[in-house]
């Protein structure tokens, strides 16, 4: 029997939820156009930039790359996910507290691990395990647990495939096609919701994030993120295509050699709602929470190279004392790019005091001499010689001081809270089924494995 390859059920996947998306969100269509100019027009005036990109095979990549979020409720919800999204090849990587923030949730991110199959199709699912427990009024606690496990966010077609593949080892073209069409369903907006308007108003009283996780059907997916090469046009650009953008971009500031993550978003839809006490066909109440996202990936970082991020970022923000906001923007950047000076701005200084991940690829100088470099010849050796050469590594990830400010972005300043307890990283686990797998080590591995190609590749 012939399986199709995780990977490319991966990528049809992405593109389905794209289209899907697409319909229920008409400004993600003007979203992608302007990303989509804003990548043309950069390409064309950074050529470097594009050689780099075609040299290390993310130029192909740079179309496909999309990031989803979703929030389910139960630890079976979450559970079935984990095995949902690993037919995709997709597994939970890092473990993400944002009850600091003052967000009642936890989370993962589900993304192929392998440097090959993120060529294929990068696309990931940051996904949030909301905290049941940290509801302080008891018996709404006891109405949202009662509330969600009555419903079931997965069609029988799509339980009947995920068990099919784990039995066969994987799934056919014509199970791919069907599992697809199947999956897709579960992050499918419904306008119906499945409380009252009083309860829904209870809840959202809470926290509006607990009202979009247990007033409706399943965990519709809230935004699908495009990845830009330069988020400050998009961010500039936004308003003149009808979108207005969150105040300040979350992440690091604008620099030469960008790192990390960089995101920006425009402001949750209002959308209609049936709530069980309207007539159906003609919705009442409305809901706001999806919400347009844009983002720059830069450089992975390693555990050195995050320590002073968040040393850099903490001290930004400790001087300005607030939220980023609209009304302190302009100084909280300025407060940024004054810290980050004390970060290194080129790539050789990254790479030689160990804060960056790079990946090694031979050059054609280096295999034309195979063989007659040495066995003992050091990594500096062969770069310094050009007989190699190091390019970044893509960070794949999330940052949790940026997820919490995105969300706290459009949910409004109201859904501020401050929540006494402590991260629980073990029964995030539990409930998955399985431990969350750390970040830093795959960029490691990936470092790691191109060193090992390059040194077979030259003999030494």
């Amino acid at each position: 029997m012939s399986f199709v390859s995780p990977d490319l059920i991966r990528q049809r996947f992405s593109r389905a939820m794209s289209d899907m998306y697409r319909d229920e969100v008409p400004l993600y269509g003007a979203l992608m156009k302007l990303v989509e100019h804003t990548n043309a027009q950069v390409l064309a005036e950074q050529p470097p930039l594009a050689a780099h990109l075609r040299s290390t095979g993310e130029l192909e990549r740079l179309d496909l790359e999309r990031h989803g979020a979703i929030r389910v409720g139960t630890a079976a919800e979450l559970a079935t996910l984990g095995r949902l999204f690993a037919v995709m090849g997709m597994q939970p990587v890092g473990y993400y507290d944002l009850t600091p923030a003052g967000v009642p949730v936890h989370s993962t991110a589900f993304r192929a691990v392998h440097e090959s199959a993120l060529q294929v199709s990068p696309f990931r699912v940051f996904t949030s395990l909301l905290r049941l427990e940290l509801i302080e009024h008891a018996e709404l606690r006891a109405f949202a647990e009662s509330v969600l496990a009555k419903r079931q966010i997965f069609t029988p077609g799509a339980l009947e495939l995920i068990d099919l593949a784990e039995r066969q080892g994987g799934l056919t073209q014509a199970q791919a096609e069907d599992f697809v069409l199947q999956a897709l369903e579960t992050f499918r907006w419904h306008h119906s919701a499945t409380v009252t308007a009083e309860q829904y108003r209870q809840l959202s009283a809470q926290h509006r994030l607990i009202a979009d996780v247990v007033a409706f059907k399943g965990p519709h997916i809230n935004h699908l993120t495009p990845r830009t090469l330069d988020i400050d046009i998009v961010q500039a650009r936004m308003p003149e295509h009808g979108i207005t953008p969150k105040a300040v971009i979350e992440g690091p500031p604008r620099r030469r050699c960008p790192i990390l993550l960089r995101q920006t978003s425009f402001k949750a839809l209002d959308e209609p709602v049936a709530f069980t006490d309207q007539p159906q066909t003609q919705p009442q109440g409305s809901h706001s929470a999806r919400f347009g996202e844009i983002e720059q990936r830069g450089a992975a970082l390693t555990p050195k190279g995050r320590a002073l991020y968040d040393q850099l970022l903490n001290a930004a923000r400790d001087a300005l004392g607030a939220f980023p906001n609209e009304a302190n923007a302009e100084r909280y950047n300025a407060l940024m790019a004054e810290h980050f000076v004390a970060f290194p701005d080129n790539h050789d200084e990254l790479r030689q005091q160990a804060l960056a991940y790079f990946r090694y690829f031979p050059t054609p100088k280096g295999l034309a001499a195979k063989g007659t470099l040495g066995q003992a010849a050091s990594l500096e050796h062969l770069l310094e010689q050009q007989y190699l050469r190091a390019e970044p590594l893509v960070y794949e990830d999330f940052l949790p001081v940026s997820a919490a400010g995105i969300f706290q972005s459009n949910l409004g300043d109201a859904a501020q809270t401050h929540y006494a307890g402590q991260s629980n990283r073990q029964a995030f686990e539990t409930a998955l089924g399985r431990a969350t797998i750390d970040e830093l080590g795959l960029y490691a591995q990936t470092q790691q494995r191109s060193i090992d190609e390059c040194r077979t590749a030259l003999g030494v």
